[in-house]
């Protein structure tokens, strides 16, 4: 039990000292986390946009969606079905996230999802995926985005 709570501990420390990486599309304070955030991320196997699609139009119950970008980018618009967690608060927010589903990550542009990652994975998550392109490829592309904000959530405190 020590073991999974100095996990989660690291990957949440690891969250917070790149907690401003994305957004800005600068350095995060702290390079280590984000090369590490960067590797978790590419360590994860691609999903296609189109074979995200085709399992959503199957409407495959072993699937779940993931935007860990902020309440703000997501309400501006998320891949349909989504739900938004911000990767800094996946850690609290763990009980939302099942781990017997396919749980594919995204954010903008893929540093947020590694940072997710890891959390996840620090906490026995195994069926991971990264939408390969993140929201940037998918609005590049024109795929289906609905808006609004996250409701059915439980507001963080």
């Amino acid at each position: 039990m020590k073991t999974a709570r100095f996990g989660a501990f690291a990957a949440t420390m690891l969250v917070a000292a790149a907690s401003i990486a994305d957004q800005a599309g600068g350095p995060a304070p702290g390079q280590a986390a984000s090369a590490s955030a960067a590797a978790a991320s590419a360590s994860l196997p691609l999903i296609s946009p189109q074979a995200l699609l085709e399992r959503q139009a199957k409407r495959d119950p072993s699937l779940f969606v993931l935007d860990v970008r902020t309440p703000q980018e997501y309400a501006a618009g998320h891949v349909p079905g989504a739900v938004n967690v911000p990767y800094d608060q996946v850690a609290s927010h763990l009980a939302e996230i099942p781990k017997d589903k396919d749980v594919v990550i995204y954010c903008r542009s893929g540093r947020r999802t590694g940072l997710a990652a890891e959390v996840l994975e620090a906490n026995g998550y195994t069926k991971l995926g990264h939408l390969q392109g993140d929201m940037e490829a998918w609005l590049k592309d024109g795929r289906p985005v609905e808006s609004g904000d996250a409701t059915g959530r439980p507001k963080s405190p």
